[in-house]
């Protein structure tokens, strides 16, 4: 069975919460997902998931400095995320507050990496993003992007 994992870092409980969402979703479409906090994942533990999704709230439109340490820890290892499924999702506390920012700084390591990483032409395009803490639509955002990184990564890993 094909392997998951979303890291997130959270002070509010706003991306924890968007964390749980997605990871609820992906296990419900058929993946094995662990939903862990970046102080409990240390960057060699990526090479065991065939799908990574990482959140972070957004600090002055980029992404928290431990979800960056966890990011520039893998260049350890760099070519060995190639064709992992990859995603992002982000909190913040305005609209225009960077949020698009720090998801696409996120996805820009992604790829760099070599991760494969889907876009969605529906609702939040880049990755959930929530303001303040998750309402309604953001949570149907996250399950909805669950269900598809499960899809995917389902795709890719037969």
């Amino acid at each position: 069975m094909a392997k998951a994992i979303v890291i997130y870092y959270s002070r509010s409980g706003n991306t924890q919460k968007m964390a749980e969402i997605i990871a609820k979703a992906m296990k419900e479409a058929g993946l094995s997902v662990d939903c862990k906090p970046v102080s409990d994942v240390k960057a060699e533990d990526l090479l065991n998931y065939d799908a990574i999704v990482i959140g972070s709230p957004t600090y002055y439109g980029h992404m928290a400095g431990a979800i960056k340490q966890l990011i520039d820890d893998s260049v350890s290892f760099h070519g060995k995320l190639d064709g992992k499924v990859g995603a992002a999702f982000t909190s913040s506390a305005n609209i225009a507050g960077g949020n698009e920012t720090t998801v696409m700084g996120i996805i820009e390591a992604m790829l760099i990496a070599g991760c494969v990483v889907q876009g969605d032409p529906q609702g939040d395009h880049y990755g959930p993003v929530s303001i303040g803490k998750p309402d309604d639509r953001v949570k149907r955002q996250c399950i909805r992007r669950g269900r598809r990184i499960a899809e995917l990564t389902k795709k890719l890993s037969t």
